[in-house]
């Protein structure tokens, strides 16, 4: 078990980043955690930048 959350954090800080490790995503016993983790981390990521630009967009209307 400890495996599957090692490889799901790896895959969200990497899918933070934008990047994606092709042998963890495909590692038949973690692989799956590690892409969920991937998924994770860019929609994370999607939402603070979008949340950014909205904030900027905000502040030039003021």
């Amino acid at each position: 078990m400890e495996e599957a959350f090692v490889a799901y954090n790896a895959g969200h800080t990497d899918g933070a980043a934008g990047v994606r490790d092709g042998s963890r995503a495909n590692d038949p016993e973690t692989g799956q955690d590690y892409r969920i983790g991937v998924v994770d981390g860019s929609v994370a990521a999607f939402q603070a930048e979008l949340v950014a630009e909205v904030r900027r967009l905000l502040d030039e209307t003021r």
